[in-house]
């Protein structure tokens, strides 16, 4: 089955939907370089994911400048899954792997699959996204999922699909991709760090009825990672 992960919560209502629609994993988004309505402070993300679920993934998404910074911000929430932006090489991932106590999630962006292949042995999971000159997530826009299908057959590691992705074409690209997770922040927005409560549910149950359907090899029977799963 596939899971699913709804990033970029700002608030606890948002949070509840979540978890009643029955989403596998919660993103927050704090102490990153870019513009985003949906950042948080550290504090901010603690108290919203110390607020969930003991059922729910908690995950951190953040961008530091330096594997100590990523460390820290670790320590400081304490999610399940620590969710990567930016080029930290193999061997600092697997550094930073092994001072958590959590999970580690590195983010790759679609159109370079060699960084993929890889990350993939440091981590715990791939999250191919597209992403911007930045390096940061969140853009909206959808990749060639066929191509992001090649790459997700020949990685050891799981692989989490994001990128434009809404209740309306999740399922599509469930079916193409075939991937670990999918994850999801601003298609199923109201606005700007505000969740639409209705595209949440609609978007889990799509995601999850595509992902069950018997023809997906990869989301029943391929490698999971501990803690992403509910």
């Amino acid at each position: 089955m596939v899971r699913t992960k709804i990033c970029g919560l700002t608030n606890e209502s948002d949070l509840r939907t979540v978890e009643a629609a029955g989403a596998d994993a919660v993103g927050v988004i704090a102490d990153v370089p870019v513009d985003t309505p949906r950042e948080v402070s550290l504090d901010r993300a603690r108290e919203l994911l110390d607020a969930a679920s003991p059922f729910l993934t908690t995950t951190l998404v953040t961008m530091p400048e330096t594997a100590g910074e990523a460390i820290e911000a670790a320590e400081r929430v304490e999610p399940d899954v620590l969710q990567l932006h930016g080029d930290f090489a193999p061997e600092a991932l697997r550094g930073i792997r092994a001072d958590i106590s959590g999970n580690l999630v590195a983010v790759v962006d679609a159109a370079e699959p060699e960084r993929a292949r890889a990350v993939a042995p440091a981590v715990d999971a791939v999250l191919v996204d597209s992403v911007d000159e930045s390096g940061a997530g969140g853009t909206g826009e959808t990749h060639d999922w066929a191509a992001t299908a090649e790459v997700a057959a020949t990685l050891d590691a799981p692989v989490i699909l994001a990128g434009g992705l809404t209740p309306d074409n999740v399922a599509e690209a469930v079916e193409i991709v075939r991937p670990y997770a999918v994850d999801v922040a601003s298609g199923v927005e109201r606005r700007g760090g505000q969740k639409d409560h209705d595209a949440v549910r609609t978007f889990v149950a799509n995601a999850r009825r595509r992902g069950t359907d018997g023809e997906d090899g990869r989301t029943d029977d391929g490698p999971g990672i501990e803690g992403v799963s509910s």
